[in-house]
């Protein structure tokens, strides 16, 4: 039996994200799974969306990954690769990949891009109070930067709120002393996969391989690929960014 691969969506999205990323690995035998976070799927309750926070997310995959018939293997893209982190702490896992992933607390931002965006959401007033609409502009700006402008629509017309709370836990963690996205990296015994985007605006390749630096060398790895940005799971060349993660899970040794 092929380990299932659980797949994690980053904020402002669903598991439709990863539509596209998922197919190679099916192709290849593997059983898929690509579930809502929280709150994420249209028409939720934007009251149950403001209250929710990373933890929440991580509680609601952890119940997933514990219904499946194997520990799978997590592959998380952005807020979903520290999803990712807190629920391989906790659960039993394959293997974790971490795809331009959001560092957890206490991992510092590397680039100017990355602080002007945390500083960004200090002028939305008490954000994290509330979920927060998604922007077409800053979208196109960050995220969907190398699609070209028919599909950069496309896939924002699905994008939905964020939750303010779990947005301040991940881009302000040291306001939050509850420490809730702090995923030591001695709590998790998988083997780790980590990848990002040269040209990433919002988790720089910098900021990954500092996340990827926390581990042992011989548990985590870490690579870059130069022209992609920050949606490596369906921006030109993410075919590239599947192999290498097909590859990987492939090799992983049996546990």
């Amino acid at each position: 039996m092929t380990r299932p691969l659980l797949f994690i969506h980053g904020a402002f999205c669903g598991g439709w994200a990863f539509d596209a990323f998922r197919a190679p690995f099916e192709a290849a035998g593997f059983a898929t799974h690509a579930p809502d976070l929280p709150f994420h799927a249209p028409g939720s309750s934007a009251a149950d969306l403001a209250n929710v926070g990373v933890r929440g997310y991580a509680k609601a995959i952890a119940e997933i990954a514990r219904d499946l018939p194997a520990p799978p293997v997590l592959i998380g893209h952005s807020l979903g690769g520290l999803v990712a982190q807190l629920v391989a702490m906790r659960q039993p896992v394959a293997g974790l990949v971490l795809l331009a992933p959001s560092p957890p607390w206490g991992v510092m931002a590397t680039t100017p891009e990355e602080h002007a965006g945390h500083v960004s959401l200090t002028l939305m007033g008490d954000y994290w109070r509330r979920p927060v609409a998604p922007d077409y502009a800053v979208a196109r700006e960050a995220t969907l930067d190398r699609l070209d402008s028919e599909s950069a629509r496309r896939l924002f017309a699905r994008f939905t709120p964020e939750s303010g709370r779990a947005m301040r836990e991940t881009l302000h963690w040291w306001l939050d002393p509850s420490a809730a996205t702090a995923a030591p990296a001695y709590r998790i015994s998988a083997p780790v996969l980590a990848l990002a985007g040269g040209r990433d605006r919002v988790n720089a390749a910098a900021t990954v391989r500092r996340i990827a630096r926390r581990f042992p060398e011989t548990q985590a790895t870490f690579r870059e690929f130069p022209e992609m940005s920050h949606w490596l799971i369906e921006e030109p060349g993410w075919e590239n960014v599947a192999a290498e993660v097909l590859s990987w899970v492939r090799n992983l040794p049996s546990r």
